[in-house]
């Protein structure tokens, strides 16, 4: 095998020359970042920097526009909510001889990626393909609150104020919502109040699934369930109509804002923080943060408090979708020397270790973060805690000491718990005990999902029908989606339109698309 790098052969032939591929943040420099200069030190490599930026949308086409030119990176280290490899450009990739297997590096120089794929099966089930293949390596974030991000947030102060109860039961919600209507909690004298809000993105903000899970078990993605083991929609099931006939009976009566189905977050917030009164009184969300302002001058921002999902006549289910990305962020390709391949996977092997994550995503000790004092508590009172970290000086230069998101490798429950946060009740509600408040949240939450839900994170595409599918799941989606927003508008009625609903899901070959997500399921490693 090729010299490995900081060994006296490769020593003496200099460092490793890479050209890597990665998104660079607005005060990032990666150039001259301090953890590209101690893991080129570290490692033997000479990094060669291609960017782009934190846009999304330009971030995938510059990624795109490098694989069709021919002119493309050894190493590509991509951040998955800005942009990454989807599984089907892996499958594609990988069959074009574009992006290299990493099995026999894993098992010849990534110890702890290793020990990841086998101590995380979700993990190893997203990270090989069907034909046994990794073609590139998902980064591994549990991040605890962010996988049941369809929570429900109340207004306690506005509880209080009514002298009532947290609701539990979907009746019990909609009397809170009633008054939140009809007494003038936030007392101006005024029928300004909001009752329930929410917005359009996938962070937990559309209403219809918190509600729904009384009725049937809603994933907020591809209304799909294991019915014994065979994949079946929700949609069409007498719970699901049930359940819409529910949520627009609050429709009905003012209980929900209708600009929950149509505006986006930013205008959610405006609704949250209104600086002549407070209006909001419930809004569904993964965090506070995204529909009103938190922190010590915030007027609002410690009024909510997370409710458990509630209990209607059928289930009281919650939402469960896991934070590891399907796909790659860390992909080789065939322009990267055996040299290159090794180090490369040392790199980010590294960044598996526990060591490696608070250096290369948090910059340098003392300065980006710190261990444990005496008297810290971890994120989880149980455990030790790991580190805490150190946050940004008003004024503060930026540090230029990290990686950011693009070393998120390896953050698994354990690691996340050992976070050190405040225990002041005085913060619990502001930034530092921001992640405490979320934890206790979600334990309300966890463990609630129904236990068919269908995995389909874990589910890899067959190429040769990719397309299709996709094309399938998004006109089915999409179908669902409009026709439980016109049932709970009344733009259509549930009792004289139903039937014609049903119908016109059969006719987009639902029957055609379970099968084919069955044969999909059956050949995963998710069974």
């Amino acid at each position: 095998p090729a010299a490995a790098p900081g060994d006296e052969a490769q020593a003496a032939a200099g460092p490793v020359k890479i050209k890597i591929f990665s998104p660079q943040g607005a005060e990032q420099d990666l150039a001259t970042n301090s953890f590209t200069l101690e893991a080129q030190e570290m490692f033997g490599i000479e990094f060669e920097w291609q960017t782009t930026t934190y846009d999304g949308n330009s971030a995938k086409e510059q990624r795109q526009i490098s694989l069709a030119s021919g002119d493309y990176p050894d190493l590509y280290m991509l951040i998955p909510w800005v942009d990454q490899f989807t599984q089907l450009d892996l499958l594609k990739y990988g069959q074009q001889g574009v992006v290299i297997p990493l099995n026999d590096l894993i098992a010849e120089h990534g110890p702890n990626i290793q020990a990841a794929l086998d101590n995380y099966p979700t993990f190893k089930a997203m990270a090989t393909a069907p034909d046994g293949n990794i073609y590139g390596l998902p980064q591994l974030i549990e991040c605890y609150h962010c996988s049941y991000a369809n929570k429900m947030w109340v207004n306690s102060k506005w509880l209080e104020a009514l002298g009532l109860e947290v609701p539990t039961t979907t009746e019990e919600f909609k009397a809170m919502l009633e008054a939140f209507k009809s007494q003038d909690p936030n007392g101006n004298g005024a029928a300004d109040e909001v009752p329930l809000s929410g917005s359009t993105e996938d962070y937990g903000v559309r209403p219809i699934p918190y509600l729904m899970n009384g009725f049937i078990y809603d994933d907020d993605r591809t209304f799909l369930l294991l019915n014994e083991g065979k994949v079946d929609t929700v949609a069409n099931k007498p719970e699901w109509k049930e359940g819409l006939t529910y949520i627009k009976s609050l429709y009905d009566a003012g209980l929900i804002d209708p600009g929950a189905f149509t505006q986006n977050a930013e205008a959610y917030k405006k609704i949250g923080d209104n600086a002549d009164a407070q209006l909001l009184g419930a809004g569904a969300g993964m965090h506070p943060a995204i529909f009103v302002t938190v922190g010590p001058e915030a007027p609002y921002g410690a009024d909510y408090d997370a409710i458990p999902p509630l209990q209607g006549p059928h289930s009281e289910y919650s939402t469960f979708l896991p934070n590891t990305v399907p796909g790659a962020t860390f992909v080789l390709t065939n322009k990267a020397s055996s040299e290159v391949q090794i180090a490369a996977i040392k790199l980010v092997d590294y960044m598996f270790t526990q060591e490696g994550q608070l250096r290369a995503h948090y910059g340098e000790e003392g300065e980006g973060w710190r261990r444990p004092q005496e008297g810290d508590v971890a994120l989880n009172k149980s455990v030790e805690p790991i580190f805490f970290q150190i946050p940004m000086a008003e004024g503060e230069e930026p540090r230029n000491a990290d990686w950011g998101a693009a070393a998120q490798y390896f953050q698994p429950k354990t690691f996340r718990d050992g976070w050190v946060q405040s225990v002041d009740p005085a913060e619990y509600y502001n930034w530092p005990g921001y992640e405490r408040r979320l934890q206790d949240a979600t334990d309300l939450m966890v463990g609630k999902e129904s236990p068919d839900h269908f995995p389909f994170w874990m589910i890899w595409p067959d190429p040769a029908t990719a397309d299709a599918i996709a094309m399938q799941r998004q006109n089915i989606t999409d179908y669902v989606n409009q026709n439980a927003l016109e049932f709970v508008t009344g733009a259509k009625d549930l009792d004289a339109d139903w039937d014609a609903y049903v119908a016109g899901l059969e006719q987009l070959d639902l029957a055609g698309y379970l099968a084919a997500m069955q044969t999909a399921y059956d050949s995963s490693t998710a069974k």
